[in-house]
This record gives C-alpha cells, structure tokens and sequence, in this order.
C-alpha cells in the first residue's frame, strides 16, 4: 500500500511550542480489502535529525558522547546516555552538512569523508521524526573532552574507545541509544571494508 490508501478526515495543531503536537482523524485501506473506521491519533512533530559516529580507520577508534536525556528519565531509566553525535536538521540545511557541524559541535571532531549508513523512522507509531545516520571518517587522537553548545544547556562528554569496547559496551546493553546501537552494529558489519576504504 501507498499514501494513497489513506484517507486523512482532518489534522489540527493540540501544541506547539519548541515541538508539535498534532491530532489526525483518518481511515485507511485494509490488506483484506475495504477501510477502516475513523481512526485518531497524535503525532509528535520535532522535526527531523543526522546522527554519525566518528571513525579512526588508522587506530581502529570511535567517538561517542555521553549527556543527559530527559526522556530517559521520564521512562525511569539512567538519565546520561552513550549515543552517536546527533543534531537536528534546520531549514535549508542538507544532511551531510548537519553531521559536519554536529561533529564539531558535540565531539571537537572533523570529518574527513562521510558514508551514508541508511535514514530510519525514530518512532514511526507516534511521531514524525526520521534521522539519517552517517559514519564518518576522522583522526581522533587528542580528541576527548567537554563540548556542546553553552545556550543550548548542552554538557556533552566525549567517550574514545576502540571499536572492540564499543562493542563490547553494546553486547552488555551498556548502550540504550536506538541510533547509536544501529551505527555500531554497521560498524560490526562494515569496519573490515572501511578500514581498507579509509585507511
């Protein structure tokens, strides 16, 4: 099926401040043939993100960072998460750019070449949000550290590790973020063909 086989009734704004809420009234096409009833939900609009994991070919590392979550507190989980470098996507701004600038941003890092890994639906059963990820080719000996943006309220730890421990810390659920757990399963899979790509 298609987005022609939904039927949108109605959709109005319920919030909008730094994200959206959305309410729709809709019916869509069955596999069995006919439509549903009318359906409601709320979609939560935040917009659209890039995340990327820095690569060291040459000493066989990764950067990841480390900051507080609100939603993993509210879900009752440890609130500062091990994640991919990560920002969100503003008008006008192309992917590639976004995981540029988030790398410095976040990581002190500069990527040398990037490699699109795959764009994913975050929570497709209530909001909106894709998130394109990347991995990204850099030199990161002497990068660590303390970064972020100080209006943003961003505190952002910078975690080198080799790709092994990365690893290692994923396999023992050290790791709860859904884009950084992607990107080091790609890894897992793809860092043999990177290193000889890369290095």
């Amino acid at each position: 099926m298609t987005r022609d086989d939904v039927e949108i009734i109605e959709r109005r704004t319920l919030f909008q401040r730094f994200f959206r809420i959305d309410h729709y009234r809709l019916r869509h096409r069955l596999y069995a043939g006919g439509w549903t009833g009318e359906v409601h939900r709320e979609v939560f609009e935040r917009g659209h993100a890039v995340a990327v994991l820095p690569y060291d070919p040459a000493e066989d590392r990764v950067a990841l960072v480390e900051q507080f979550r609100i939603g993993a507190l509210a879900a009752g989980r440890e609130p500062w998460l091990v994640e991919a470098v990560a920002g969100i996507i503003d008008a006008g701004e192309a992917p590639e750019d976004v995981a540029r600038r988030e790398a410095v941003e976040e990581a002190g890092v500069t990527l040398l070449a990037l490699e699109k890994v795959q764009t994913i639906l975050a929570t497709p059963g209530g909001s909106s949000e894709s998130c394109v990820l990347y991995c990204g080719r850099a030199d990161l000996r002497g990068v660590g550290g303390i970064h972020g943006l100080p209006e943003e309220h961003e505190d952002i730890r910078v975690l080198v590790m080799p790709v092994a421990e990365a690893l290692d810390m994923l396999a023992a659920g050290k790791i709860e973020n859904a884009t950084a757990v992607i990107l080091l399963q790609w890894m897992a899979l793809n860092r043999a063909r990177l290193r000889r790509i890369w290095s």
